[in-house]
């Protein structure tokens, strides 16, 4: 009986929020979660595959690429697009999803989740799946250290969980210390744009888990992530089950495994949530061929939409405010596209979870790398917090005359189309995303 409540008072409220065009996408699991029952999850009758996707950043690309693929593959997918990956959120995307008896209607559940709330989500009932795409230091007013996240996520796991762990991150590799089920990895060989050395100032992880000797890297992609070994042997990258290489960043493809892969933008990032998609769709049995097909057919992604400004290409990359590795998957993009660039940066708010002003981690982020791209013209700083961006651009010694303060958002797409060339790049956090896209579609229009 209460799952019966618990269902159709979750159906009442989104209607009702829909009705008053109301989000609607975490208040009717809220509700339930306050007044009917913490643990109705636990008392659904769930999908016979569930897919949990979690870690600091590229869960949201990841979790869209997946659905995608099962979609051309003709399975019936219900995934929280939304972005409400906490526990309400997922309590009111499944009831709305359930019959009114609390069966899922659906093949599969894909479920985006937030790091701290995957062991809310998940209790007694667990994922049949979970992918960890990395752990990052991310949000520290609310996450703590990489550390902490990383034992966050462990709560919600058992060993019924199949993991499937991005080990190119030594910090979600430690899942192989206390994980007893099963674990497929994947990650990438050492590709062009590689480094030997340390190419930022500060890296979440550095020490073996075992010994605490510092690792030895044979080479890094970005950050802390790439190829490493304790010098005691006690911890390493390992086998990779699943494995990508040759990125081609002027022809927009990579290999998986000795299969050419046709990515829907040229980042590195991109080809971690291809590995991911296709690890999954692998072992769920997916015939290989069709996995291929779906993923080279995908025309876009949830990160790096693109629209028309007049004659000129922007492309909407949604960088991640206080995890300074999304901001340089961001920068890698933009410097390695070809001809002349403009760049449109900042936030209106730090954190959309809580309120802070703390802007430490822009420091973190490197900027520097941009002065290695002569073709970048202009770079717009918006929002409340533009005259600390174009601060911390003036640190990292680029170009004065490059950096523009706007103060007037409303006007940006005319001031960017009338004070600058080439193609245009927001790096922008979700936040303003939206509204973005609204102002280049009104110009657009004019």
């Amino acid at each position: 009986m209460k799952v019966f409540i618990a269902v159709l008072t979750n159906k009442i409220i989104t209607f009702i929020c829909k009705l008053f065009r109301f989000n609607g996408a975490q208040f009717p699991g809220a509700f339930v979660y306050d007044h009917i029952d913490k643990n109705i999850l636990d008392k659904i009758k769930h999908p016979k595959i569930t897919i949990a996707i979690t870690g600091s950043s590229g869960k949201g690309t990841t979790c869209n690429l997946i659905k995608n693929t099962l979609l051309d593959n003709n399975y019936s997918v219900v995934l929280n697009e939304s972005g409400n990956n906490g526990i309400n959120g997922a309590i009111s995307l499944i009831l709305n999803n359930c019959t009114l008896f609390g069966k899922f209607k659906k093949d599969v559940l894909i479920l985006e989740c937030d790091e701290r709330h995957l062991h809310h989500i998940f209790k007694k009932w667990k994922p049949t799946y979970l992918i960890v795409t990395n752990v990052t230091r991310d949000q520290p007013t609310r996450n703590g250290t990489p550390e902490e996240v990383f034992n966050e996520i462990l709560k919600g796991v058992d060993d019924s969980v199949h993991l499937i762990i991005n080990v190119d991150d030594p910090l979600v590799n430690r899942f192989k210390l206390y994980h007893k089920g099963k674990i497929t990895t994947y990650g990438m060989n050492e590709i062009a744009s590689d480094k030997k050395e340390i190419s930022i100032k500060s890296v979440d992880f550095a020490y073996c888990p075992v010994c605490n000797k510092k690792l030895i890297y044979d080479y890094y992609h970005y950050g802390h992530i790439g190829s490493y070994k304790c010098p005691n042997n006690d911890f390493e990258r390992g086998h990779l089950d699943y494995y990508g290489s040759k990125l081609d960043y002027d022809n927009n493809k990579f290999y998986i495994l000795d299969k050419e892969i046709q990515l829907s933008n040229n980042a590195l990032f991109m080809c971690y949530a291809y590995l991911a998609c296709y690890s999954l769709c692998n072992i769920i049995k997916i015939d290989e061929n069709k996995i291929i097909n779906s993923l080279n057919n995908i025309k876009d992604s949830k990160r790096g939409k693109s629209l028309s400004v007049k004659s000129r290409k922007l492309t909407m990359l949604e960088s991640k405010n206080e995890n300074n590795l999304s901001y340089f998957q961001s920068l890698n993009y933009i410097i390695h596209q070809k001809g002349t660039k403009t760049i449109i940066l900042g936030f209106d708010n730090v954190s959309r979870r809580y309120k802070t002003t703390d802007i430490s981690w822009l420091y973190d982020v490197d900027f520097e790398m941009l002065n290695n791209d002569s073709n970048i013209d202009k770079i717009f700083c918006i929002g409340k917090f533009r005259y600390d961006v174009a601060t911390r651009l003036e640190y990292a010694n680029i170009d004065k005359n490059k950096i523009v303060l706007v103060d007037d958002l409303d006007n940006i797409i005319s001031l960017v189309d009338n004070n600058s060339k080439g193609d245009i790049y927001t790096m922008v956090c979700f936040d303003m995303t939206a509204i973005i896209r609204k102002k280049a579609q009104e110009y657009e229009t004019n």
